[in-house]
């Protein structure tokens, strides 16, 4: 139901814990504190070795929200009962495990949306008859929650449409906030709403439960700035999708997309219409700047049963291309990914799909869409081994490095077939939180870099390239770093920057 990528290459992965007993045992006898459960409900999952180390989490995790730390730790807020207003926080090591603060909330958050901001905190926004936001780590100035009329505006009775809303930090510091149907800039320091947006055509919503996916497309520096913002969000279901699906009918999905430069001055969507509907898909930033549309189904809502028609085909979109050519269909998966599915892109460009449990237990036979704990892996076409020849390997800055705002860093690569020095970037990408069909915190930056040049004592390539300049544009943490050849991109090396 949940997953985040850690700087160690392994992926921290958790559902709910009152599902019933699951299919992996916690270590030594181990059972949940009062409970006969001695089932395992969190694994880190280390993709080197395909291998899984069971956690325990105490309290009720079902439905929450989360951030990678900026010291790599996750953060994680919320849940159902009495996990709603408990912080879990988790760092990687071979023996480490969940850590909870009981009260570590001042409102329920199930189904909010958290976001990192550049001092560090992050913001909390949401959740189930929660319309108001809250900070954490706490400080004595944010200890209490701050209404938030916009999710009220939001709502839709008895149908809700705006839970997990698409939050996404822009790079002037304030807030570009997406909820049902229509979004706003948001500055949180002062409580005020500084921009609204129009309305997307069609009225539809396109959050849960009729659940599309948001991203913001790739934001190239230029000298220091990012000329140009552009949101999109894709599929979802038309407004009483979900009371219908309680009553046996499922509407089709939506299948249209929607495109919107926050960064003009009279922004307008530009709407565009998918191979295929898709309701509770997966929209990714892969490393070449290309969005990723995996999971889904074609009829229905997010919610128990409410999934119908599984969508197996995932999209590739090119942003860049002609209108027309943009989506690209690939292969066909052959696992239904409904309700509470997720998928996280990897260091190496792979993209990690997991999870699919439409019940309220743990059901493995005899339904429609049994309960799925396989994990697979999407391979982009730019993984193919006819093209490996055109694909970077960097050989500095290695994994871990640390760097500065503005730093300027000589990188070297080299590609083994000839390159095409024109078609060459560097690519940054923010390792996301991931649940419900959005990816929390994800974010991709094509960095402002000088041409390429060769290393005259090593026949390597190298160029130079701008860390980003502040917080803003992207907050401190890890980044996974990547130079793109031809749309090719290498593995990917972790750094951090302060």
């Amino acid at each position: 139901m949940h997953m985040q990528l850690l700087p160690n290459d392994r992926v921290l992965i958790y559902d709910r814990t009152d599902f019933g007993i699951s299919n992996i045992s916690l270590p030594n006898g181990k059972c949940r504190p009062n409970s006969d459960d001695c089932s395992a409900h969190s694994v880190e999952y280390d993709v080197a070795s395909n291998s899984v180390r069971p956690l325990t989490v105490l309290s009720k995790v079902w439905c929450s929200s989360g951030s990678l730390m900026p010291d790599g730790t996750v953060t994680q807020t919320g849940g159902s009962a009495d996990g709603a207003l408990v912080v879990r926080t988790y760092n990687s090591c071979d023996t480490c495990d969940w850590q909870e603060v009981p009260n570590g909330l001042v409102a329920e958050r199930w189904y909010a949306t958290n976001h990192k901001l550049p001092d560090g905190r992050q913001i909390i926004i949401g959740g189930r008859g929660t319309f108001n936001y809250e900070f954490y780590p706490k400080t004595p100035e944010t200890a209490a929650a701050v209404d938030f009329p916009f999710l009220t505006e939001t709502n839709d009775p008895n149908m809700e449409n705006n839970l997990y809303p698409f939050v996404f930090l822009y790079p002037d510091g304030n807030l570009f906030i997406f909820a049902n149907n229509r979004a706003i800039f948001f500055d949180y320091v002062n409580n005020q709403v500084v921009k609204n947006f129009p309305k997307i055509p069609g009225d539809d919503p396109r959050n849960y439960p009729s659940t599309g996916s948001g991203v913001l497309l790739p934001m190239r520096v230029v000298q220091g700035c990012v000329p140009e913002v552009e949101f999109m969000v894709c599929g979802g279901a038309p407004r009483t999708a979900f009371l219908n699906a309680m009553n046996g009918v499922f509407d089709g999905a939506l299948d249209t997309c929607g495109r919107i430069k926050i960064s003009d001055p009279d922004p307008q969507w530009v709407m565009e219409s998918m191979p295929m509907a898709r309701v509770m898909g997966d929209m990714l930033l892969l490393p070449n700047g290309h969005v990723l549309i995996i999971n889904g189904a074609s009829a229905g809502a997010a919610g128990w049963e409410y999934g119908r028609d599984p969508v197996l085909t995932p999209v590739v979109y090119r942003a860049g291309d002609p209108v027309g050519s943009r989506f690209e269909m690939q292969t066909p998966a052959t696992i239904p990914r409904m309700y509470h599915s997720t998928a996280v892109l990897l260091r190496d460009g792979r993209v990690l799909v997991g999870g699919s449990n439409p019940h309220d237990k743990y059901e493995f036979s005899n339904v429609l869409y049994p309960t799925e704990l396989s994990l697979e892996e999407f391979s982009p076409s730019y993984l193919d081994s006819d093209v490996s020849g055109l694909r970077p390997v960097i050989i500095s800055p290695v994994t871990g490095a640390n760097m500065k705002y503005g730093d300027q860093v000589l990188m070297q690569f080299a590609v083994s077939d000839n390159l095409d020095p024109n078609s060459v970037m560097v690519t940054l990408v923010a390792p996301s939180f991931n649940t419900h069909s959005f990816s929390m915190n994800q974010r991709l930056l094509v960095l402002d870099s000088c041409p390429v040049t060769t290393d005259p004592e090593s026949s390597n390539y190298q160029v130079s390239v701008a860390m980003p300049p502040t917080g803003n544009i992207a907050p401190a943490g890890y980044y996974l770093l990547f130079v793109v050849h031809q749309d090719i991109p290498s593995e990917g090396v972790w750094i951090n920057i302060q």
